[in-house]
């Protein structure tokens, strides 16, 4: 018995030892990919969870599951902090939450979740104007012996005359009819950067206890400027209160990015990254280039936009934002345009950024009411969850009152633009930018790899060169609606064998060139061997 149970012990151990080679011998589960899609949320009109028709914080955390299917990895919210105003910028209070959005729990439940999921969360900020209902203006104006003094800039010594904001207002008309005085923020106060350095790291650790898990991963800074309006009371704010107060922050949590809005839209905004201390910027060119549908507009663009951003700086690469007509406005929803500009928006390089309702194509553009902040509503309306265009959680905020509320939301129901009538339809742009999401997720090649034009013979096909390490990909897409041939001219170490990725063409590989007839606005994705 003795020697019986020996042997059994011996087989055993042989047995585990044996297992234990096999188990090292596996190859390990390979790194997930990591990729960022930025998901930009106009919180207002996405979801409402409590039946008030105004989207809330609640609302976006019981659509994550939605965001996530999508394939986005990150969601930028617009301004939180009390407003009269419905787009919460120029605000009352900046550290009071809009009610209509829920509490400060709400907005915890939300980031906890949203890491949970290890997902990240961007919070957009302006803290350079406030309206008449601050305790700045309150308690600051005719006030010299106001602790807040110089928290505002006046336009007199008495400091009864408040300054104006940009182009030269001195307040605005809500949406609901509702005006209010607006001034401008002395951005020259130590008292002003030490309250932003407060309020910017109460974000980022809302219980202070070091961890972030409770708190954003980064901000965008809502028209960023050197000189802000162009003010000579304040000039050089990049290196007097921009840069001192993102340093500080970096100090906090070394790992928050930053994405600035740069004023000009036209600009490159190479000096925000070189100068302003940021890490990330829009890129506005390559979206108006995108617009265009020109070729040598996107080549133009794209050449600077990303082979120029060097050192760790992102480009934000998008097509749509929360002040800008919808993309399927300008192509009056032509589904072969849109997934033209999806392509574009996924498979360029950068960080994209997707704005709430583009994987739809959802339209409008801005009306023309005068003096009002309801001019943008066009650009903002309910995320289309239902071909009804009516259901639960429809944030139709806009038409409950307001001078201007029955001139808002000319959606048609059936008309094919909602999540019910596109999920399960394979053709569909939502399906399309999910199979984009998808391509990268695959090939990360597509996420970080470094970008390059590639010249062909062929005024509206565009095409261009991914590439990490030995992995190459090339991308041509055929920017109109009628077939075409194009040969495209590779690098003189290129290749000499094409594997394709997404093709619905035939191309060829002979002396350095790519020959292929490609069907109308087709997306073709070749590896490069």
């Amino acid at each position: 018995m003795r020697t019986k149970l020996i042997l059994l012990i011996c087989l055993l151990t042989s047995i585990n030892v044996m297992a234990q080679r096999k188990k090292k011998a596996e190859p390990a589960e390979p790194a997930p990919v990591k990729d960022e899609i930025i998901y930009h949320i106009f919180q207002r009109s996405f979801y409402d969870s409590n039946g008030d028709k105004h989207g809330d914080l609640e609302g976006i955390r019981l659509k994550l599951d939605y965001l996530q299917d999508l394939g986005v990895t990150a969601i930028l919210l617009t301004p939180l902090y009390d407003s009269p105003f419905y787009h919460n910028y120029f605000a009352n209070d900046f550290k009071k939450i809009d009610p209509w959005y829920g509490t400060m729990q709400s907005y915890l439940n939300l980031v906890k979740d949203v890491h949970s999921r290890g997902m990240k969360i961007y919070l957009d900020m302006e803290t350079q104007y406030v309206t008449e209902d601050h305790i700045w203006w309150t308690d600051g104006v005719d006030n010299l012996k106001s602790k807040y003094a110089d928290y505002i800039l006046y336009q007199d010594s008495a400091h009864s005359k408040p300054s104006t904001i940009i182009f030269n207002l001195e307040g605005l008309k809500g949406y609901d009819g509702t005006y209010r005085k607006i001034t401008t923020v002395n951005l020259n106060s130590p008292k002003v950067l030490e309250y932003n350095y407060q309020l910017f790291k109460y974000w980022m650790d809302p219980n202070g206890d070091g961890k972030f898990d409770d708190g954003v991963d980064g901000f965008r800074l809502d028209h960023m400027m050197d000189n802000l309006d162009g003010k000579a009371a304040l000039p050089h704010l990049f290196s007097t209160f921009w840069n001192p107060l993102l340093d500080r922050l970096r100090k906090v949590n070394p790992a928050i990015s930053i994405v600035a809005e740069q004023a000009n839209w036209g600009s490159f905004g190479e000096d925000y990254l070189t100068k302003g201390g940021v890490d990330r910027v829009f890129g506005f060119r390559l979206a108006f280039a995108i617009r265009s549908y020109d070729k040598k507009q996107i080549t133009s663009a794209a050449d600077s936009t990303l082979a120029l951003v060097k050192d760790g700086k992102q480009q934000v690469v998008f097509i749509e934002n929360h002040d800008m007509p919808r993309f399927a406005y300008g192509v009056k929803g032509n589904l072969a345009k849109l997934k033209i500009a999806a392509a574009l928006n996924l498979l360029l390089g950068g960080v994209p950024s997707i704005y709430y309702g583009q994987e739809l194509g959802m339209s409008g553009t801005n009306a023309k009411l005068g003096a009002t902040d309801a001019n943008d509503i066009p650009n903002r309306e309910a995320f289309e969850w239902y071909k009804s265009n009516e259901g639960k959680g429809m944030a139709t905020w806009y038409k409950e009152k307001g001078p201007w509320k029955d001139q808002f939301n000319d959606k048609k129901p059936n008309d094919g633009i909602s999540l019910e009538e596109e999920r399960n339809k394979p053709n569909s742009l939502w399906n399309f930018y999910h199979e984009m999401i998808v391509l990268r997720r695959l090939n990360p090649v597509l996420i970080n790899g470094t970008y390059k034009t590639l010249s062909n013979n062929n005024d509206v096909v565009y095409s261009f060169q991914r590439t990490q390490g030995n992995t190459k990909f090339v991308i041509a897409i055929n920017l109109s609606l009628q077939s075409q041939d194009v040969s495209i001219q590779m690098d003189a170490q290129g290749g000499t064998r094409l594997t394709q990725v997404r093709s619905y063409a035939n191309p060829t590989i002979y002396d350095n060139t790519i020959s292929l007839n490609i069907p109308p606005g087709a997306v073709e994705v070749w590896q490069l061997q």
